[in-house]
């Protein structure tokens, strides 16, 4: 599987994922949700990718939303930031 990030403006994102079926994803990402999430210790880019990894771990890339808002996955799985933030501690070491 291979995903790939494009910076379309400073909280827009598009992702495609190359699975058995190729999919795209339009995610949005404001700072105010960056820092709360990354504390400012990892880039947008950084946060999507764990993200979208959280997701595949969860649902094959065709369920995923094909456009969203990235705080809206702890709504689907509330587990989502206290996950991303400690994945974000385990890279620090």
């Amino acid at each position: 599987m291979k995903i790939n990030i494009i910076e379309i403006n400073k909280n827009l994102f598009d992702v495609n994922i190359e699975d058995k079926v190729e999919t795209t994803h339009t995610i949005e990402l404001d700072d105010t949700y960056h820092l709360k999430l990354t504390k400012g210790k990892l880039k947008k880019k950084q946060l999507i990718l764990l993200s979208i990894q959280f997701l595949l771990t969860r649902e094959p890339n065709t369920a995923i939303l094909s456009s969203f808002e990235l705080q809206l996955i702890s709504t689907y799985f509330p587990e989502f930031e206290n996950e991303i933030i400690v994945k974000i501690k385990e890279l620090e070491k």
